[in-house]
């Protein structure tokens, strides 16, 4: 039995390596739906509807846990799939709550900035989320939906991309700042960018370590794949992943160049 990993694209992808690393002798499947990404720019019914489906190809899988590696889907359709099915469902969330925690003594009074898509920007189970942690007077968002679209097509680095942060960024006084929490998937691969363009006392989250230990949480014991008897490393080579791109199989080298960068 395989854990799934499913995205709008390949943002996801980050979160898997992150898994690989710590579930070394577990097998994998990852689902793009890289025909219809971006998510963030959707209604709320043709989410649900392209969720829906990417799930139920999945859990015809023989799947022991999924992970809804999207914060935009997880948002929007997690409690519908989860009522489905009983495999454990992950969803992805912004890290406000570590970064809420991290804060504390002097940088309580610190501002954080919450960078997702659009949508997810706009969804109650954000704002709930924000209220319950009593952050609301802290936290200020921002959408950085193009970086969607900057990861999908591989430009990383561009020109384009280093004015298209510059710009969004530019205007903050950081040092009434903190932390950055990164609230979608594809985000992560401008880490460094980002980092570039504050000052190094600003800390930058995303929610990627923390789903992956509620993972490991939630699988059931004993379906947990034991050791092989060989080096963390040499475990991690011979995992076995399975790619599909809209329900289409498709080779690790077509994944190659955003595994390179996780």
């Amino acid at each position: 039995m395989k854990i799934a990993f499913f995205d709008s694209g390949i943002g996801g992808l980050t979160v898997l390596h992150e898994a690989m690393q710590r579930l070394p002798h577990e097998q994998f499947i990852y689902y793009a739906d890289t025909d219809n990404v971006p998510y963030g720019t959707k209604s709320k019914k043709e989410i649900k509807k392209l969720t829906q489906e990417a799930v139920d190809f999945l859990a015809n899988k023989n799947i022991k846990a999924l992970v809804v590696a999207c914060n935009t889907a997880t948002s929007v359709a997690i409690k519908t799939i989860r009522k489905q099915y009983d495999f454990p469902i992950i969803g992805m969330e912004p890290a406000v709550k570590p970064a809420v925690e991290y804060q504390s003594g002097n940088k309580k009074t610190k501002k954080i900035l919450v960078c997702a898509t659009k949508l997810t920007l706009k969804q109650k189970k954000l704002k709930d989320l924000i209220t319950d942690l009593n952050a609301s007077d802290r936290i200020e968002l921002l959408s950085l939906q193009k970086l969607v679209k900057y990861a999908e097509e591989a430009e990383f680095d561009s020109i384009k991309v280093k004015r298209y942060l510059k710009r969004k960024l530019e205007n903050y006084n950081w040092y009434a700042y903190g932390s950055i929490v990164l609230g979608c998937t594809h985000f992560i691969y401008y880490t460094d960018l980002i980092a570039a363009l504050v000052p190094s006392h600003i800390r930058i989250i995303d929610g990627n370590t923390g789903t992956v230990k509620r993972l490991i949480k939630l699988l059931p014991k004993d379906t947990m794949s034991s050791a092989g008897g060989g080096t963390q490393r040499e475990e991690v080579d011979k995992q076995k992943v399975i790619y599909y791109r809209s329900g289409k199989k498709h080779k690790k080298q077509a994944f190659q160049i955003y595994l390179d960068r996780c």
